[in-house]
């Protein structure tokens, strides 16, 4: 347990590791290619290690030193392996990487944590036995485990459901070019977290692949399109970013994190335009964005697009004046924890008045008091609740270490935001 000291912040500078998102990414897709690849301002985590280890047991080869990976791509190929690939909770390497093993050869088990066995995986699972795929939850429950016989597919024409998960239509974008047929998808429903899937685009069309769509609605992938190997750079993660930002929107100092761009696709960078219209000042240059906080107000927002910025948003909230209501948020539930629940029931702790019908979260602003933080062993928790703390007298945070899923050096930067 960390204890959080209610601390003046200073205007400052810090700097975040490289995306989350894009590292699990550039990682399938470098694995995927024809040759070698350089990956730097990767971030080493938990979650993205968990990636690396998998892609070492289906026979890549890997050096990583630090935040430089360097590896050698199969062409599409992957070694058969008889253990079990252990991916823990992170629910980024499991969804990307089932429709990766369907490259292999052989019978691949992808398997994780007591809760990753909560997380559900069916639609993307319906999708792969369109094709032909031998796949199954093998538990029944529509979670992993899931075993996965490589080898077995071509591609072809498939319909996915992207309600719960926009990995799951990032998952087969990344295998598809592999495929002798490549694949025709079609989204059934409208997709969640859409900003991702413009993020997968994004890396294949840097890896030489193209890539036809019709909105969010249809992608076509044409077949036997090598992914060219290279040099490729991770930008700063936007969602680690947000804590910063928070800082600032709480405290009335400018915190500025450096190295992130406009022409970024990380959709998560939204949380900046939230926090403007609740009152605070921005600034966006090319060294850096900054937040300033002023007189925060409520506001309604949807959150259907960047969902990992409801426990953040949620936070800035909690000291607004009036109420706000974040829309479109059910699939939190699904999460590495029920953030829905753990939002409510922490901002609870601090004195702040929330509710919910499931699909909205509305929070009355006021005074956060000092409070013990339960975090569900959930980074995204530690990391907002901690920003409380700096403003709630006697704040302590439970198993802080579990911010080492996405940001193992958080603790050390968070320091320099106070004086």
């Amino acid at each position: 347990m960390i204890a959080i000291e209610a601390r003046p912040v200073h205007n400052c500078t810090v700097k975040v590791p490289g995306s989350k998102s894009y590292t699990h990414r550039l990682l399938i897709a470098a694995a995927l290619s024809s040759g070698n690849c350089t990956l730097r301002n990767a971030l080493r985590s938990e979650d993205t290690d968990f990636t690396l280890g998998a892609l070492r047991q289906m026979g890549i080869e890997i050096d990583a030193s630090g935040t430089t990976v360097e590896m050698r791509g199969g062409g599409g190929r992957l070694r058969p392996t008889a253990d079990p690939i252990n991916l823990g909770n992170s629910g980024t390497s499991m969804r990307l990487l089932m429709s990766t093993a369907c490259l292999g050869e052989g019978d691949y088990l992808l398997t994780g944590t007591p809760r990753m066995q909560e997380r559900p995986v069916q639609p993307l699972v319906n999708a792969l036995v369109q094709m032909g795929v031998r796949a199954e939850c093998i538990n029944g429950t529509g979670c992993p485990p899931v075993r996965i016989h490589g080898g077995d597919t071509r591609g072809g024409d498939v319909a996915i459901d992207c309600s719960v998960s926009s990995q799951f239509l990032s998952s087969l974008l990344l295998a598809a070019p592999c495929l002798q047929n490549g694949m025709d998808i079609r989204v059934v429903g409208a997709a969640v977290s859409r900003p991702y899937i413009d993020m997968t685009v994004d890396i294949l069309d840097r890896f030489g692949v193209q890539v036809e769509r019709e909105g969010y609605e249809r992608f076509r992938v044409t077949g036997g399109q090598p992914l060219r190997p290279g040099r490729y750079s991770v930008e700063p993660d936007a969602s680690n970013a947000s804590y910063f930002w928070a800082v600032g929107a709480i405290s009335g100092r400018c915190v500025t994190v450096e190295g992130i761009r406009k022409t970024s696709l990380q959709g998560d960078l939204g949380i900046v335009d939230l926090f403007e219209k609740m009152g605070c000042r921005v600034t966006r240059n090319d060294d850096g964005w900054g937040v300033q906080g002023g007189e925060l107000r409520g506001i309604e927002a949807d959150m259907g697009n960047m969902p990992d910025m409801v426990p953040t948003l949620g936070v800035v909230a909690a000291f607004a004046r009036g109420t706000t209501v974040i829309r479109n948020v059910a699939h939190l539930k699904a999460k590495e924890c029920n953030r829905l629940a753990a939002v409510m029931t922490e901002l609870g702790r601090m004195g702040i008045e929330t509710r919910s019908d499931g699909n909205d979260l509305i929070i009355v602003g006021g005074k956060p008091r000092g409070a013990e933080i339960e975090t569900y062993d959930d980074h995204r928790i530690a990391m907002s609740f901690a920003v409380a703390g700096l403003m709630a007298e006697g704040t302590r945070i439970r198993n802080e270490h579990c911010v080492d899923k996405s940001f193992p050096g958080f603790w050390q930067v968070f320091a320099q935001v106070t004086t």
